[in-house]
């Protein structure tokens, strides 16, 4: 029985030679059986070849069905298992980024009311500080007048000590005038 792939194309090896009504020698039939081992251990060689380069590009050792053939995405349970997995994976993804973007969102609105006490509070310290300033001016103004007022203070003492001594003087004078 004689093998022809579809894929390759033919040659002159592969066709018969001769067409005889002849029964086949021995010799003739060696021959055909072993230029068709020899094309089935190149197809071997060929397929295992692609069998490993599935398997690199897979990532998986066991991509070979119970029946030793190559199987497809839909057909291999531990590349079902994977898919499962990733979607699984993928929905997680998918509720994480959905709660991180909720947080991020109440985190906005945090940050925007933060921002907005941050500038009542700049306003009001803005505002004392101009209170503060307006104080320190007054209280300037108050201690230059106290010192004034201390002062003038001093100066009506002494001036009402000086006066208080001329009149003990003048007492003391009409007294001694008029005991003669």
């Amino acid at each position: 029985m004689l093998h022809f792939c579809m894929h390759q194309p033919l040659t002159l090896t592969q066709l018969p030679r001769t067409i005889s009504l002849a029964p086949p020698t021995p010799e003739i039939r060696l021959r055909k059986l072993v230029d068709e081992r020899e094309k089935m251990i190149e197809q071997v060689k060929k397929l295992k070849s692609q069998l490993e380069q599935k398997t690199q590009r897979n990532g998986t050792e066991n991509s070979l069905g119970p029946d030793g053939e190559i199987l497809e995405n839909g057909d291999d349970p531990n590349i079902m298992e994977l898919q499962r997995d990733s979607t699984r994976q993928i929905s997680d993804y998918k509720f994480k980024l959905v709660k991180a973007e909720q947080e991020v969102t109440a985190l906005e609105q945090n940050v925007t009311r933060l921002e907005g006490q941050v500038t009542r509070y700049k306003s009001a310290s803005e505002n004392a500080e101009k209170v503060e300033d307006e104080l320190k001016a007054e209280k300037r103004k108050l201690q230059r007048e106290l010192r004034s007022a201390l002062d003038k203070v001093d100066e009506l003492e002494s001036n009402n000590s000086h006066l208080s001594k001329r009149l003990e003087k003048m007492k003391s004078t009409r007294g001694m005038a008029q005991t003669p």
